[in-house]
């Protein structure tokens, strides 16, 4: 399902499709994560990539008024080159990692829990993660300051148009 979905994302020729196909991708990682009894990293997974990623992917598009009809332009002849060369890379990346992991068993790990995963997180990972929250918050801004500005290029050509018109009708 993963593999499926992930297709459609990369082959879908609206961009709101690729992301609701994305939404579907992610959450079918999850299930994985859920499979191998990884309930936590399962949640994490949910929360962070499908509620935060796909809704600011979600709200970009809306912010910067990208179109979302299919974009026929935009795909080229060369998709079956590029499937080609996708195939054949992870035919070698697969490979390089049975040469290097074949013989290696997974141990348990004990120290699983949710406490242990937050007290790492909050003690040794604190820093990245508050760079990555501001680096966020300064690409909201930053997409937020664009189209203000985008919006007040156009506003000029509007009012002097009803200038214009409330000129013409004092004259007449």
């Amino acid at each position: 399902m993963v593999i499926a979905a992930a297709v459609l994302v990369v082959t879908s020729r609206r961009i709101v499709h690729a992301a609701l196909w994305l939404v579907v991708a992610l959450g079918a990682v999850a299930g994985c994560f859920g499979a191998l009894h990884a309930e936590f990293v399962a949640l994490v997974q949910i929360l962070v990539y499908v509620g935060a990623i796909v809704v600011l992917v979600l709200f970009a598009l809306m912010l910067t008024k990208a179109p979302t009809n299919p974009l026929p332009a935009l795909t080229t002849h060369r998709s079956p080159f590029a499937a080609g060369v996708a195939v054949v890379l992870a035919l070698i990346l697969g490979t390089g990692v049975v040469i290097a992991f074949g013989n290696e068993k997974i141990k348990p790990v004990p120290a699983g829990s949710a406490a242990d995963i937050g007290t790492a997180v909050f003690r040794v990972w604190v820093l990245p993660f508050e760079v990555l929250s501001v680096l966020l918050l300064a690409a909201l801004i930053g997409a937020i300051a664009l189209s203000q500005r985008s919006g007040k290029l156009s506003e000029p050509s509007d009012t002097v148009s009803s200038s214009d018109d409330s000129a013409q009708k004092g004259d007449g």
